[in-house]
């Protein structure tokens, strides 16, 4: 018994450190230097890699969602968003660029199962150093650091876009949607799977709201969410999309992960091992964010967006300098 409440008391410490640390170590946005700095450390350290594997992004359980192992859940939200956007009727061959790629994971699934040329682009040198030691030499994958907000890549330059989950990170949300449209030739596709906040101009945040999205925004290196009719609005606005842009809410197929990313540490100890008291430390400290995440989605404050569109063929491009010049602005 003593033994029992020896370990209850250490678990107890271990959270109430882990909540400290989340309130004094608050990640906030400050430049791209920031978030290319988060994702350096968690990728040096190996922690994120050992539980959520090649995907930093959620899975995808199924409508209505089912019992699926966490990892697997990840890739298949990769297939289901390939069908979804009907990529899956491109042919081999097809040049896609993977905005935001992490450390390459949807980039090999496009290459492997899809027999795409793919592009992996990511601020962080350490997820491009890693994302080329996942990556076999048989599959047509190569990764580089750009800035999703000032591409390097001329106009007109791929058939497909893609990105999950990098939004967030965009401290301009219409110079983002610029860049990605400015580089899909005419008649090419964007597909986009981002986290959203509730389109808070028919429902203003309430008292207990705000001071949930402030957390989220901090904890993580966001400087802003956009909504889903936001975002959708300034693709549109880019005037380099041909008819509508097509969305769709995903919030629901994706809900489970919150919570199964945290239940991670618990079937899987052997991190402990692996990284030792500073690794658990570390991996508490992202617990209470988590838990807030699985609140905002689960009542409707965020909401899990996907966007599909198509460039115009027939409006003029704009330029990369154009492009550029006003990320700078």
């Amino acid at each position: 018994m003593n033994i029992w409440f020896l370990g209850l008391g250490l678990l107890l410490a271990l959270l109430i450190g882990g909540i400290a640390l989340y309130l004094i170590t608050a990640r906030r946005y400050q430049s791209s230097n920031s978030v290319a700095n988060s994702y350096d450390q968690w990728t040096e350290d190996g922690i994120l890699e050992f539980y959520w594997g090649e995907h930093i992004h959620l899975g995808h359980y199924g409508s209505p969602p089912q019992r699926k192992d966490f990892l697997v859940a990840k890739s298949d939200f990769v297939h289901e968003m390939v069908r979804w956007a009907a990529l899956d009727r491109f042919p081999p061959g097809t040049t896609v660029l993977d905005v935001g790629c992490g450390i390459g994971g949807s980039s090999r699934i496009l290459a492997r199962a899809y027999g795409f040329t793919v592009t992996g682009i990511t601020i962080s040198p350490q997820q491009v150093q890693r994302a080329q030691e996942l990556t076999t030499k048989e599959l047509d994958v190569k990764f580089q650091v750009d800035d999703a907000m000032a591409l390097s890549f001329p106009d007109a330059s791929f058939d497909v876009v893609w990105s999950i989950e990098a939004g967030p990170h965009m401290p301009d949300k219409a110079v983002f949607a610029k860049e990605l449209m400015r580089v899909l030739k005419p008649g090419g596709l964007l597909v986009v799977a981002d986290w959203n906040q509730r389109d808070d101009r028919q429902t203003p945040l309430n008292f207990w709201e705000k001071p949930v999205m402030q957390q989220l925004l901090d904890q993580w290196s966001h400087p802003a969410f956009s909504s889903i009719e936001g975002f959708s609005e300034l693709l549109a606005a880019t005037e380099l999309v041909e008819g509508e842009v097509m969305t769709a809410d995903w919030t629901e197929p994706t809900l489970p992960s919150w919570l199964d990313s945290i239940w991670q540490g618990v079937v899987r100890p052997e991190g402990l091992v692996r990284f030792g008291l500073p690794g658990l430390i570390k991996a508490l400290r992202e617990v209470p964010t988590l838990l807030l995440m699985r609140l905002a989605f689960g009542v409707g404050l965020c909401r899990f967006g996907m966007f599909r569109a198509i460039r115009s063929s027939s409006l003029p491009e704009v330029t990369a300098a154009e492009s550029i010049q006003a990320a700078r602005v």
